[in-house]
């Protein structure tokens, strides 16, 4: 699923649900009118991810190549309104990806290597927690467009940061504990029953989460400089 895919999707949805909110010569029927006037709100979310990496290189090298999946996530959403235009989110949540790293058989220039050292692949399983601050418009018939910002951290599950087997072993180690920082827009949409949210966000890693391997000519990670993920949720939420 390419990202591009993801975004028309959000749009298309944005673009549906916006055109029954143009006939503003009408008084619409709102559904869930005072959805919004509770303190506080709860619900949950079903989505996807695709991340990717960024990498940053110590010298100029062929690079390292990024294969991608599409990943799964879900979790639980607490909301806290500040008032009709402003919410705190805490939106916990279980974050599995796929990614595998592809390395040009320059970097072992030299060296006796096999197909099979050429490629390392890194399956995440990630608890994600952003604290998120959602600025919504006002509300047009049953639908209220949002962009939301924020931090996160997140622990990955499936961290090998103090196995003592590197790549050499076949085993490319990432840190266990990382920091991002969150971006991105949706769509409350309003049912009768129910609050529907489609939404796509980026998260952008602020931190190096590679671990070198113990020989510091090690071809896999001598030079890298940091690591650092970057991807795109798409979620749907329920309330």
């Amino acid at each position: 699923m390419k990202i591009k895919h993801l975004i028309s999707f959000l749009f298309l949805c944005s673009f549906i649900f916006h055109s029954e909110a143009q006939l503003f010569t009408k008084e619409r029927l709102l559904n869930n009118e005072n959805f919004d006037k509770a303190p506080l709100s709860y619900g949950y979310f079903l989505g996807f991810n695709n991340y990717d990496f960024n990498i940053d290189y110590k010298t100029k090298v062929k690079d390292i190549q990024v294969l991608k999946s599409v990943g799964f996530n879900v979790g639980l959403i607490g909301n806290v309104r500040i008032n009709d235009y402003f919410d705190i989110r805490l939106e916990p949540g279980l974050v599995i990806s796929n990614r595998t790293l592809s390395f040009s058989d320059t970097y072992f220039d030299g060296l006796v290597f096999e197909e099979k050292d050429l490629k390392r692949e890194l399956r995440s399983t990630y608890i994600h927690i952003p604290l998120l601050l959602k600025i919504s418009t006002k509300r047009i018939n049953n639908i209220k467009p949002f962009i939301v910002g924020g931090v996160s951290t997140a622990i990955n599950l499936s961290s090998n940061e103090d196995n003592p087997d590197d790549n050499r072993k076949g085993n490319f180690r990432m840190t266990k504990n990382n920091l991002f920082y969150e971006l991105g827009l949706g769509i409350d949409i309003y049912f009768t029953w129910f609050k529907f949210t489609p939404s796509l966000r980026g998260v952008f890693s602020l931190k190096d989460e590679h671990v070198p391997d113990f020989d510091p000519n090690s071809p896999w990670t001598k030079n890298i400089d940091q690591i650092q993920t970057r991807g795109f949720f798409l979620n749907f939420t329920f309330q």
